[in-house]
C-alpha cells in the first residue's frame, strides 16, 4: 500500500497488525488463518511494510520466518497499541463466548502439566483454544511484551513496567527419598546433625547448579550440600521417578510428590521448622486482560490455584 491509499502518509495499521501476527506465529502460513487472509496476501503485506520501512523484518526459512532485530524492535513498540485496538474491537463483537482467539500459555513443564492444564479443562470444553509452550521462566517472560505468549506461569518475579505479575501460589519444598533409601540413614545422627547424616547420600538434581537443592540446604542447614550429585535430569517428574526407585534423595515441590508421600512410595526425611517455599506468579503483559479470552484464563487459574 502506498501513500495514495493512505492519506496520512504513514504506515497502514493493517500492515502492522499483519506483521505482529506473523511475528507471534513464527510463520506466514500460521498467521494467515488468524488474520482471515490467504498466505500470498500475508506475504504481500509483509513485503509492502518492509518496503515502506526500508528494513527487512523477517528472514525466510524452511520452517517459517525468523524475526530480524528490526522486527524485535518494531514488535516492542507496537504490540501494546495494536493489542489495545484489537481488544476494543473484540469486546464489541465477542457476544456470549470470549474464546474468539487462541490463548498462548507458557510455564514450567511440571507445574503446567500437573496443575495449570487440568485446571483449564472446563474452559476448553467451553471453546478455549490453548497453545502451550514449556520452558524456563526467563525465556518465557522475555516473550510476553511482544505477545509471543499471553500468560506465563513463572517461578521468578517478573520485572519491567510492561509485565503484570500476580502471586499464584506458594510452592513448598520437601526433602524426600524412597523408604529403602531412608533406612540407610542413621536416624539418631539425622536428628542431631541432619546435614552430616545426609552427607553420604547420593542426590538427584534438576540442574548442575542445584537451584532447588542448594536453596533448601542453605535455608534449612545453613550450608551448601556436600554430597555427590549422582544424577542430573532437567525434569522434576523424572527426578521424582528415579528417587522413588531408590537411587537417592532430592528436594521436590510438595504438589509434585504429594501422592507418593501419601501412598508411601516416598518419605520426607526431615521436618524443618520453616519449610522453604517459593512464590509462583501468573504474569501477563500490560493491558492483556482487556482481551476476554486472556481474562477468562487468568481468572480461572487464579481461582483454581487456591486449592493447589
Amino acid at each position: 500500500m502506498d501513500d495514495s491509499t493512505n492519506p496520512g502518509g504513514g504506515v497502514d495499521l493493517s500492515l502492522v497488525s499483519t506483521f505482529l501476527a506473523v511475528y507471534r506465529a513464527g510463520s506466514l502460513t500460521g498467521a494467515a488463518p488468524q488474520l482471515g487472509l490467504s498466505q500470498p496476501t500475508v506475504t504481500a503485506q509483509i513485503k509492502t511494510l518492509e518496503a515502506q520501512l526500508g528494513q527487512q523484518l523477517f528472514e525466510r526459512g524452511p520452517r517459517g520466518v525468523a524475526p530480524t532485530m528490526a522486527a524485535d524492535e518494531l514488535a516492542g513498540q507496537v504490540a501494546l497499541h495494536i493489542d489495545a485496538l484489537t481488544a476494543a474491537t473484540q469486546r464489541s463483537i465477542a457476544g456470549d463466548s470470549p474464546f474468539k482467539s487462541s490463548v498462548h500459555l507458557g510455564g514450567p513443564a511440571e507445574m503446567t502439566a500437573m496443575r495449570a492444564l487440568p485446571s483449564l479443562a472446563p474452559l476448553v470444553n467451553q471453546g478455549l483454544r490453548l497453545r502451550v509452550t514449556l520452558g524456563l521462566a526467563e525465556d518465557l517472560l522475555a516473550g510476553l511484551p511482544t505477545g509471543r505468549y499471553d500468560i506465563v506461569v513463572s517461578t521468578i518475579r517478573p520485572r519491567g513496567a510492561s509485565l503484570v505479575g500476580e502471586p499464584l501460589f506458594e510452592e513448598e519444598f520437601v526433602l524426600v527419598a524412597a523408604p529403602s533409601t531412608a533406612t540407610r540413614i542413621d536416624q539418631r545422627r539425622l536428628a542431631d546433625d541432619p546435614a552430616c547424616a545426609l552427607s553420604g547420600l547420593p542426590l538427584i538434581a534438576y540442574a548442575e547448579h542445584l537451584p532447588i537443592i542448594r536453596r533448601y540446604w542453605r535455608q534449612v542447614f545453613g550450608q551448601r550440600p556436600a554430597q555427590n550429585i549422582a544424577v542430573v535430569v532437567p525434569d522434576l517428574r523424572a527426578v521424582l521417578a528415579i528417587v522413588a526407585a531408590g537411587a537417592g534423595a532430592s528436594v521436590l515441590p510438595h504438589y509434585l510428590c504429594a501422592p507418593e508421600l501419601k501412598n508411601g512410595d516416598l518419605v520426607s526425611l526431615i521436618t524443618p521448622e520453616a519449610a522453604p517455599t517459593n512464590t509462583v506468579f501468573l504474569v501477563t503483559r500490560s493491558g492483556a486482560t482487556a482481551f476476554p479470552h486472556i481474562a477468562a484464563v487468568r481468572e480461572r487459574l487464579l481461582d483454581e490455584a487456591r486449592t493447589w
